[in-house]
């Protein structure tokens, strides 16, 4: 029994997590999910610019082999999903106010948070697959002149940038928006809990 009393009196001492203030969380996520829905805007009008680019190279450069071509319809077609999910995202991102309800856009934050999860799992990999294929596709006939060892340094040069791509580069981008991401779930699910 003393066992027992020993244990809730030092439960009951356990310091209370501080009350947040309502106006501060929500001016905090508030100004999280402004920053992530500009970068992602940035990011859709990039891509579409590239995209845009691509498809006035295909349409004006003649190329001699029907494999350049292939690998162009390739890039562009992985391009043009890879910004239907960013636009996707930004909807889900930016689609309501969180001084309105709260809990709902605790749920559509969580939502989002999955869906980039799921973005970053296989999906990326995917995306890297059929870049890569494309390239070089395209990569066939724009270097078919060039020397052996030209060829060599161009194809190991992009395989190098391709792994540094998918290992370093990805993993620091996804674990700093998954902070991120956390900490405002975190802030509006404490927010929740004390008004429940």
């Amino acid at each position: 029994m003393k066992d027992f009393d020993h244990l809730m009196s030092v439960w009951q001492e356990q310091p209370k997590r501080d009350q947040l203030s309502v106006d501060d969380v929500l001016k905090q996520v508030k100004k999280g999910i402004s920053g992530m829905s500009s970068k992602l805007f940035w990011n859709i009008t990039g891509m579409g610019a590239c995209l845009v680019g691509l498809f006035a190279a295909m349409l004006f450069f003649v190329f001699t082999s029907w494999v350049t071509y292939v690998g162009l319809t390739i890039i562009l077609i992985t391009m043009l999903l890879y910004i239907m999910m960013m636009v996707r995202d930004y909807r889900i991102i930016s689609k309501q106010d969180v001084t309105i309800n709260p809990a709902e856009y605790l749920q559509s934050l969580k939502e989002y948070q999955k869906n980039r999860t799921e973005v970053y799992g296989w999906l990326y990999y995917l995306y890297v697959i059929l870049m890569s294929t494309g390239l070089l596709l395209y990569f066939f006939e724009v270097l078919e002149s060039s020397s052996a060892i030209f060829k060599i340094i161009a194809y190991s040069s992009y395989a190098l940038f391709i792994l540094f791509c998918s290992s370093y580069i990805r993993s620091h981008f996804v674990k700093t928006e998954q902070e991120k991401l956390n900490l405002m779930i975190d802030r509006l699910v404490r927010l929740q809990e004390q008004f429940d």
